[in-house]
């Protein structure tokens, strides 16, 4: 079985590095704190992990803070203490000497996520549910920007967007808000181009890369990856059937435009056309 991941892994990082010599010119430019915002340090097994948002981001935290001794199991950590704790360092906290030193000498991993499933499940999660932050901030100017005689109150709470409108808002040049990490391409979250990324992990294969990865870390045995849903757990995981369901709402060119915002993230991570 390790033989087989082992291949796997070879494969995919063929296929990342030369969709990153074909379409990027920037291997030659130098990594800043910036690049590198989004990415986790683990000091004890020497590990970096890139943060990417829906594809198991907050149960890998709690496997790296198990690692570095803050818990003793992945169960005892609370949604809020692993996002909003401030438990685990951050690679741009460090100066470049230690920047780079870690960038060298670290396993550097990513886990990534079929990136329409990866963008419905943040959609369902900011958008479907109360929320302090998304909706005043986003769903206001969204609501305002793509929907026709908008009612007062849709307009003061920013509450109910629909999926076609977040689309609109997407894939709009001059978008009302900035970007989020939740729906921001892999390849500038992680800039996979300018790191050379050790372990590419798939949401789709979790179970078998995580613990291939914790395997091939060192990590202690009784220590495998949680299995549980960390928000709604009530409800039914954002799933490729799902993700229909959402896109059928959109027209044909919404759906081309769509897939040509992360045509990056699905050549280089071997996603197959939807």
């Amino acid at each position: 079985k390790w033989k087989s991941l082992y291949q796997i892994q070879g494969e995919r990082k063929r296929i990342m590095r030369e969709t990153c010599s074909k379409y990027k010119s920037n291997n030659r430019r130098i990594i800043t704190p910036y690049h590198v915002s989004r990415i986790f340090v683990e000091d004890k097994y020497r590990v970096l992990y890139c943060e990417v948002p829906k594809a198991g981001c907050s149960n890998w935290k709690r496997v790296l803070m198990v690692l570095d001794g803050l818990a003793s199991s992945t169960k005892d950590i609370q949604h809020n203490t692993v996002h909003y704790g401030n438990y685990l360092k951050r690679l741009d906290g460090f100066d470049h000497k230690g920047i780079y030193h870690r960038l060298n000498t670290y396993t550097k991993m990513l886990f990534i996520r079929e990136p329409f499933e990866k963008l419905v499940s943040a959609f369902r999660d900011k958008f479907e549910h109360p929320n302090n932050y998304y909706h005043p901030v986003f769903g206001k100017a969204i609501i305002s920007r793509y929907r026709v005689n908008a009612t007062k109150e849709a307009l003061r709470t920013g509450s109910g967007v629909k999926f076609k409108e977040f689309i609109q808002y997407l894939l709009d040049v001059h978008r009302p808000v900035g970007m989020d990490i939740h729906w921001d391409h892999v390849n500038r979250l992680c800039s996979p181009c300018l790191i050379d990324y050790d372990f590419v992990g798939k949401f789709e294969s979790m179970e078998d890369d995580a613990n291939f990865f914790l395997h091939l870390i060192g990590a202690p045995q009784n220590l495998t990856f949680p299995k549980f849903k960390d928000r709604h757990s009530n409800e039914e995981r954002t799933t490729t059937k799902i993700t229909q369901q959402y896109f059928a709402q959109l027209s044909p060119s919404q759906r081309q435009q769509s897939y040509d915002f992360y045509y990056m993230d699905y050549l280089m991570f071997n996603y197959s056309k939807p």
